[in-house]
């Protein structure tokens, strides 16, 4: 028998894994062992989904929900979306510019499969999330850098942003509340960009998956509710994962031009058709029901978050920035790389250094090389108070038995 010639296609070559995934499944590997491990890693909410959004899933099922919809999702998901979004944004939006898709991410790849040819430019503003390099890679296009600095809050500088604006440049993205960094940027900022993107034809792509989880007095910002002229250059892209504790259901959503969502819906027809009906109806019961588990979650959160900036803060060697949104920490402990640990091993980098603290300090987080910031990390603080403190006492005592080399 003959052995199949398997060529991998080329717009592999540049992509990699997701780095979180990887610190994922490593804290797993080490707790099937039965090792205790405590992981900041996740970048999900802890809580349960709500009971009447689960609730509203049961009585679909006992419906009979389980057929084919159309592919940019149910009307009734759609409306609500746009209402919500256009609340939210101050601008009108009809059912007809929005898709709903399996997840934020999958709205985002949709995107930029459908607005990128070879060679196209984005602007993605470091650290980033993992995913918008590749993702943009994959499309064919060219992901263009735009450092930011803790001392700045890790907003944008829109005089870099301008000079790296040429004429193959298609868009930017915008994430805030960020992830990696929690940031969340203000008006000012955001209206400079704005400008900017619109008088140059640029499109903006505002991630907006953690806009409900905002703290310490802090307000989330839409770009696109600024002016007109930004909102018609502005691509809006949501889901329910985040706000309702529903990442595994998988539904997310982009709001934009009808010429824009129809090619990225031409996509989705080709290659997963519809988002799950059932998640679908779920998801209309999140937008459409009560909201007190939104605020409940996010008190939750702040609480949590707090905690975890006082206990970094006081750790020798990290230097934090107060993250006001989401729910991670991006502290920075490049002060920590190039010691060595107490085995004589050197700490040559961020993923060194976790690659100890995980084995040896049985504490998972999240290298920062892998969100574009080398030397800082990331841990989330969607678990226990008890997990914070305990693996938080872990993390300070591991990085204490470090030593210079």
């Amino acid at each position: 028998m003959s052995t199949p010639r398997i060529r991998l296609a080329s717009r592999l070559d540049p992509v990699k894994p997701s780095i979180t995934l990887a610190v994922s499944a490593r804290a797993g590997e080490l707790k099937a062992k039965g090792i205790d491990i405590i992981s900041f890693g996740a970048g999900e909410p802890d809580f349960d989904t709500p009971d009447h959004i689960k609730a509203a899933a049961r009585a679909a099922l006992d419906r009979g929900v389980a057929r084919y919809t159309h592919v940019a999702g149910l009307i009734e998901l759609r409306r609500a979306v746009a209402a919500e979004l256009g609340g939210v944004h101050g601008v009108d939006i009809g059912p007809d510019q929005i898709l709903v898709s399996s997840g934020a991410k999958h709205s985002l790849y949709n995107l930029f499969m459908a607005l990128l040819d070879p060679g196209d430019e984005v602007v993605i503003p470091a650290p980033y999330w993992v995913s918008y390099p590749d993702m943009v890679l994959l499309a064919g296009g060219v992901p263009v850098i735009l450092p930011t600095e803790a001392s700045r809050g890790f907003a944008p500088d829109p005089a870099v942003l301008e000079r790296l604006l040429t004429d193959r440049t298609r868009a930017i993205v915008i994430n805030t509340p960020s992830n990696p960094t929690g940031a969340s940027y203000d008006a000012e900022t955001l209206r400079a960009i704005g400008n900017l993107c619109a008088a140059r034809g640029v499109l903006i792509i505002s991630d907006d998956i953690y806009r409900s989880l905002v703290y310490g007095g802090a307000r989330y910002t839409s770009i696109a509710s600024l002016s007109p002229d930004i909102a018609r250059h502005t691509i809006l892209v949501d889901g329910v994962s985040k706000t309702y504790a529903m990442t595994g259901w998988r539904i997310g959503y982009a709001a934009g031009p009808v010429e824009l969502i129809r090619a990225m819906s031409t996509i989705q027809g080709q290659s997963t058709s519809n988002p799950s009906h059932i998640a679908q109806v779920a998801a209309l019961a999140a937008l459409t029901g009560p909201q007190e588990c939104v605020a409940t979650m996010r008190a939750a959160f702040d609480e949590r978050r707090r905690e975890m900036v006082a206990r970094l803060r006081a750790m020798p060697g990290v230097s934090l920035h107060e993250p006001l949104g989401a729910f991670y920490c991006f502290p920075d402990l490049s002060a920590h790389v190039g010691r060595r640990a107490p085995s004589g091993a050197a700490i040559a980098d961020d993923v060194a250094l976790c690659n100890y603290l995980v084995e040896e300090g049985r504490v998972a987080v999240v290298p920062g090389s892998g969100f574009g910031a080398p030397g800082f990390v990331r841990l989330s603080y969607a678990c226990s108070m008890d997990e914070i403190r305990n693996g938080l006492d872990r993390m300070g005592e591991a990085l204490g038995r470090l030593v210079a080399p």
